[in-house]
């Protein structure tokens, strides 16, 4: 990719090789790979495929470029003639001219098509186990089906399995190119592929409380009345890279930022994604550009910051090891399969609901505590919190809540808890 240190020269590749990156090599990609794999984590990759660059200069690997030479990857028959997208409403503007001014490329051209896949294909040898799709409303749905159909095939006969797919399609309504266009890509070739749903990022704002905006509207939360994609489509968060940087949910939040995500994991809408990322000014364009810190987490000062809240600029902040996210993914596997039911709120900051008669979840978001008693579809037994501990050693570390004979518990929620 392009050099210098802001987060976005990821996103302006200049070839496909990966052997230096600014986050290292070739071989340690694969070590990294391989060791998460070890360990149950699987890897997958942002993958950039709408463009490449805006400008000229030399890679990260070495590669000598222009906006329209690639030595060795494209020339410029590779790409759609120059032009700037001014109207979202026009989709032909939107899929076949330039983001920002990156080369667009041509993706409706044949060796186009198998080249992208030739490169996914070889990151899914490598044990790579996803994809992101960049940008991926600015490729055509046809174009856009034809390049993972051409991974797919060329894996599966080489006896690998299909990778999980998500593809990045911004659509808040109202612009030429609807997510809707994205729902079949992949399938005709035993795939198929999720995609990103913006528009659930409102219940980040439920809970920032914007306006007159209250979590308690949340009870009656469904894809139908809130008009989202189908749960079987959606890949849903409450920030990501780019939603942080133009005034969503931060880190900085806190506990309201926690009981979002505890939210998300709670409800069965949807695949969720978790964001785990660094500090950054958010008050200042350049702190905004900022990259990531330098090092690899564990030089002197770059460890996981010890309260996401009060992180120092420039420290990673490790999300995915906060003991609330982790006991909701073993929440949300325990329930897995199970619709929600037994809804309750408070009117205002606090509310809760069942997964089936597997488990449930009550959420404060507001500054004082919330005393209620609550139908929650469980059997009459004591229950271990998982929030304040869960079962270690086979007893109870944290919080004991007893549901009686006729499936009501009595919960004191205190001030932005759940």
């Amino acid at each position: 990719h392009i050099g210098g240190a802001p987060w976005w020269t990821r996103y302006q590749p200049v070839s496909y090789a990966i052997d230096n990156s600014r986050s290292g090599t070739r071989a340690q990609f694969i070590d990294m790979v391989t060791r998460c794999r070890a360990e149950g984590v699987d890897i997958y990759v942002d993958a950039v495929i709408n463009h490449m660059t805006a400008t000229q200069g030399t890679g990260t690997n070495g590669t000598i470029f222009t906006k329209y030479s690639y030595p060795g990857t494209w020339t410029a028959a590779d790409f759609h003639p120059a032009c700037g997208i001014n109207d979202y409403g026009n989709a032909a503007q939107v899929q076949d001219c330039e983001l920002v001014g990156l080369a667009d490329l041509a993706t409706g051209r044949a060796n186009v098509q198998q080249r992208l896949a030739d490169y996914l294909v070889s990151l899914a040898q490598l044990g790579v186990a996803g994809f992101r799709i960049d940008a991926a409303k600015h490729i055509q749905p046809v174009q856009l089906d034809s390049v993972i159909t051409k991974m797919n095939r060329a894996l599966v006969a080489d006896g690998r399995p299909r990778p999980y797919v998500f593809l990045e399609v911004i659509d808040m309504g109202g612009e030429g190119v609807p997510a809707t266009a994205y729902y079949g890509l992949g399938h005709h070739s035993g795939g198929g592929s999720d995609i990103s749903e913006f528009k659930y990022r409102g219940i980040g704002d439920k809970f920032a409380a914007l306006g007159t905006q209250k979590v308690a509207d949340l009870t009656t939360f469904s894809p139908s009345n809130w008009g989202l994609m189908p749960s079987d489509k959606a890949l849903v968060f409450m920030q990501n890279h780019d939603t942080q940087r133009a005034g969503g949910l931060r880190w900085n939040d806190g506990n309201v930022a926690r009981l979002a995500n505890v939210f998300m994991l709670a409800e069965p809408y949807g695949y969720p994604m978790v964001m785990s990322g660094y500090s950054f000014d958010a008050g200042s364009q350049a702190g905004r550009d900022a990259g990531p810190p330098a090092g690899n987490g564990t030089a002197a000062g770059q460890g996981c910051a010890a309260d996401p809240a009060t992180a120092a600029v420039g420290q990673w902040l490790c999300e995915h090891r906060d003991p609330w996210l982790r006991a909701m993914i073993r929440f949300r596997k325990a329930v897995a399969g199970t619709d929600r039911r037994h809804n309750w709120d408070d009117g205002q900051m606090a509310v809760g609901f069942s997964r089936g008669t597997l488990g449930f979840v009550a959420i404060n978001n507001g500054t004082g505590t919330v005393n209620a008693t609550i139908q929650t579809g469980l059997a009459a037994r004591s229950y271990c919190d998982l929030l304040t501990g869960g079962e270690v050693g086979g007893a109870c570390a944290g919080t004991t809540h007893t549901v009686g004979a006729d499936g009501r518990v009595t919960l004191a929620l205190g001030a932005r808890s759940a």
